[in-house]
């Protein structure tokens, strides 16, 4: 009996290990270097050595390249609120979320950094940032109602929490602060309860 060995070529592959993630960074560093607008998904695709069929496996657009993990963020998010304890205070449940999205930011800090840069550049990706962070608010507000807090306190802790991370992330990518944004986030939800308090 005879073992037949079968060689791929490379370009036909039907799996691709992280292709996801050559993509993402293909299409960041096209984004960077030629814009935003001037980049095509065949570039992007030809870049990370895949197809532009493989692309759109992953992505419905090439803006859905920086905004693709915006649903796992909304569950970290709704999730931390859910599992804090009963007898947390919604505005300390709420800076949890925050911190634990601070620190999912911390560990890509080069892509978010450049993910920004891509964004700020281009008034149509800031209008769905923009739109994703109003999104992000109102889950939280989603998850604190179901905590039994009533409107317009959910919405109002939510925003709350969406403005420190605006504010933090901010001052994290710019170098306003040295920090790692966890800390910058506890700092900025301290500053905001003192100044709620009125002291």
């Amino acid at each position: 009996m005879s073992l037949t060995v079968i060689k791929y070529d490379r370009g036909m592959s039907r799996w691709e290990p992280n292709a996801r993630g050559r993509l993402e960074q293909a299409a960041l560093k096209l984004y960077i270097e030629r814009g935003f607008e001037q980049t095509t998904v065949a570039e992007i695709a030809k870049l990370a050595g895949l197809t532009e069929r493989t692309f759109f496996r992953y992505f419905a657009d090439k803006r859905e390249v920086l905004f693709w993990g915006a649903g796992a963020l909304q569950e970290l998010l709704v999730s931390t609120v859910a599992d804090a304890p009963d007898s947390q205070a919604p505005i300390t449940a709420i800076s949890a979320a925050i911190e634990a999205a601070g620190a999912l930011f911390q560990e890509r800090r080069e892509s978010a950094l450049l993910r920004q840069s891509v964004i700020a550049a281009n008034t149509e990706l800031q209008e769905r940032e923009l739109i994703k962070l109003a999104s992000l608010a109102s889950a939280m507000a989603g998850a604190l109602r179901q905590r039994g807090v009533r409107e317009p306190g959910a919405s109002l802790t939510a925003e709350a929490g969406i403005a420190v991370l605006k504010i933090a992330f901010e001052r994290w990518i710019n170098g306003t602060s040295q920090q790692e944004l966890p800390r910058l986030i506890r700092e900025l939800f301290a500053e905001l309860k003192e100044v709620t308090a009125g002291r």
